[in-house]
Parts: structure tokens; sequence; C-alpha cells
């Protein structure tokens, strides 16, 4: 009989360690609740670090935390199943429902507001009605017509009307953000909230979104209606793992990856908001930029977030192979976060992180 000499059975081993898959290193996913890790150091992460992190968001209007790692809850506080208001962070979950639409060719993102017969209340001008549907979701359209939901620090930044032509300047603007729902609908045929439920909440197992948690706001400014909702951090916290995953859900291609790669690079500079970068309806990250993406913590290109008034804010770090989620109760007056007591938690989070996990 012959038996493999020392060298070729150590060949073997080796071989083996690249064709058999390491578990541990695989992808991980939430099934019908989270995993949690036992305790933070698990992940290479400091429980006594993370517990200080949590006492100085106890001295702001937070309401709740969840940061996932590795596609488990690393650490949580708060209500983090309780519905709370989306303000802004609506626009970052419209975005990646036109991906499947734009990549099977119901949507043409090089579309005219003239071509779709897209018209408002007082009319749209000639030279208005030329921005494309992918200068409205750049935050380009140059149409600055009033519009649904508009805060007045957003009134005060904006441009006079028909000073700026079509996609040459970037301006947070809620006009363009209401009509890509009304262009969604329009062109698909599914309200945006069913669409919401079918298509994001469903496949990838939101225990607390339903589209009854969505309402449509209209008035006289448009006739282009906001679309706020309701929804939980922990809810939020999927939706967060599924873009870090580009678009995976645990084997399911739910948004095409390379849409989730379009939108969430940097498209414009975001410095009239004293942000970094802006893409398709995300806040992007941007080196060297005038601007940080959030103050008081580094954060790398590669990092983008959703985010709404009051301190919403949902960021994805694939750095740390981290989604951070914050909430607030902006039901109540008077409450909120400031994106530099935001920024400063993440940095007491970050610095929490260990050299390696505890095996």
């Amino acid at each position: 009989m012959n038996i493999p000499k020392p060298k070729y059975v150590l060949f073997i081993l080796l071989a083996l360690l690249f064709v058999i898959p390491d578990s541990a290193a695989q992808e991980r996913f939430p099934g019908k609740t989270w995993s949690k890790a036992e305790k933070p150091e698990d992940l290479g992460y400091s429980t006594k670090k993370l517990e200080a992190a949590k006492k100085f968001a106890e001295t702001l209007k937070t309401s709740a935390v969840v940061i996932v790692v590795d596609g488990i809850i690393l650490y949580e506080w708060g209500e983090v199943e309780q519905r709370f208001m989306s303000h802004s962070t609506r626009k970052s979950l419209l975005s990646p429902l036109y991906g499947n639409y734009v990549k099977n060719g119901t949507i043409d993102l090089d579309k005219t507001m003239e071509e779709l017969g897209i018209d408002d209340k007082p009319p749209l001008s000639d030279i208005e009605k030329k921005a494309t549907i992918r200068d409205c979701i750049k935050a380009r359209s140059g149409i600055y017509h009033t519009a649904l939901y508009e805060s007045a620090g957003m009134k005060a930044l904006k441009p006079e009307r028909h000073t700026v032509k079509p996609g040459t300047h970037w301006y947070y603007n809620n006009w363009d953000f209401n009509v890509l729902c009304t262009i969604f609908e329009q062109l698909t045929g599914k309200k945006i909230f069913e669409a919401m439920t079918e298509e994001i909440a469903i496949p990838i197992g939101m225990e607390d979104f339903t589209a009854e948690n969505g309402w449509y706001v209209n008035g006289e400014e448009s006739i282009h209606p906001a679309y706020p909702f309701a929804i939980t951090a922990r809810d939020f916290a999927r939706f967060g793992l599924l873009m870090l995953r580009k678009g995976n859900w645990n084997g399911t291609q739910v948004i095409p990856r390379e849409w989730v790669e379009e939108s969430t690079r940097y498209h414009s500079d975001a410095n009239l908001y004293g942000v970094d970068g802006y893409g398709y309806m995300w806040w992007v990250a941007r080196d060297h930029n005038s601007f940080p993406h959030l103050p008081n913590v580094k954060l790398k290109e590669g990092t983008y977030s959703a985010r709404g008034a009051g301190g919403h804010y949902v960021i994805i770090i694939p750095e740390h192979d981290m989604v951070f989620v914050h909430r607030v109760n902006t039901y109540l007056r008077g409450h909120q976060v400031s994106g530099a007591d935001v920024g400063t938690l993440l940095q007491k989070i970050f610095d929490a992180k260990t050299i390696s996990p505890v095996k």
C-alpha cells in the first residue's frame, strides 16, 4: 500500500481549506427574528465601551439604536419595535424600488417630464419639462416649483425658479423626490406603499412594516404628494443590511446589484447642505471633500446613509460590515438629535472595536 508522503498530505489539507467554505465567513441574515451576539466580544467589540456609548446616548433624545455587524445584532437599546416617523429617510427607501424597473426597461431614466406628461400647478415651463427622471433622482432637475413637505431650511436654500437649467445644479429638492413617486406609480401601475411591502418588506422579512404604515400628504403647493411612512428601527436595520449586501438577501437578488452600486456612489457635491456627497436619493461619503459625511466621526468612501429630520439615520458602513440605525421620537415636540451628536455616538461605537473577535 502506498502511503502519501507528509508533504503531499499537507498539500491536500491546504487545498481543502480553499475548497470547503468556512461557515463562519459566510454572510449571515436574520430569520423570522434577529439573531443577536451573546456578547459583543464575539464580534470583536468591547461590552464596556458599548455601554459607555449607550450612556452617552441616554443624555440625548435618542429613542432607539440598532447596530448590526456581520449580519447579526451586535448591540441595541431603546424602543426598537416602535414605529417612528420616517421623515426624509422615505427617499432612500424609494430609490431601490426603481432598480428592478430600470433593469427590465419599464422605467427609462432618460425620459423627460414632457415625454412622461408630467406637469404641475402652476404649470412647468418648456425648459423645466426637459428635466429627466435621472435629473430628478440625482436632485438636479432645476425645477424649483413649490413642493410639499419642505422645511423652512429647504426653502431658504432653494434657488429662484427658472434660474437653473436641468442637470446643472444640485439642490436637495422635495419637488424632485415627490415627483419620483408620481412617476414610479404611473410607469409601474403600483402604489408606492404596496410596492414597498411586496418588493422589499416581505422578501427581507420585515417584522412590522405593512402598506398601511404609509400615507400621502397632499396640499396646494403641488399636485405631487409626499409619501411619509412609519417604520421601526429593527425593520430599518433589515433594509440597511439588504443594501450592505448589495441587494442580495440570503441568496435572492431583491434589488439589482448594479443598481445598488450606481445609486449609492458619488454623483454630486452636497456642500450646499454641509455634507460631502449625494447619489440617487442617498447621502454618500466622499473623501477629501469640504465637509464630512457626519461630524465627529471618520466615515470612508463606500459609506452611505439615509437620513431624516430630527436625527433619523440608517448608515451603511462596509468598512466595518456594519449597519447603524438611530431613531428619535419626533412625534414629541422638541425631540431631536443633532448630526454632530449622532457622529459622536457612532465614533464611540467604532472606538469599542477590539483587535479581533473572541473565538
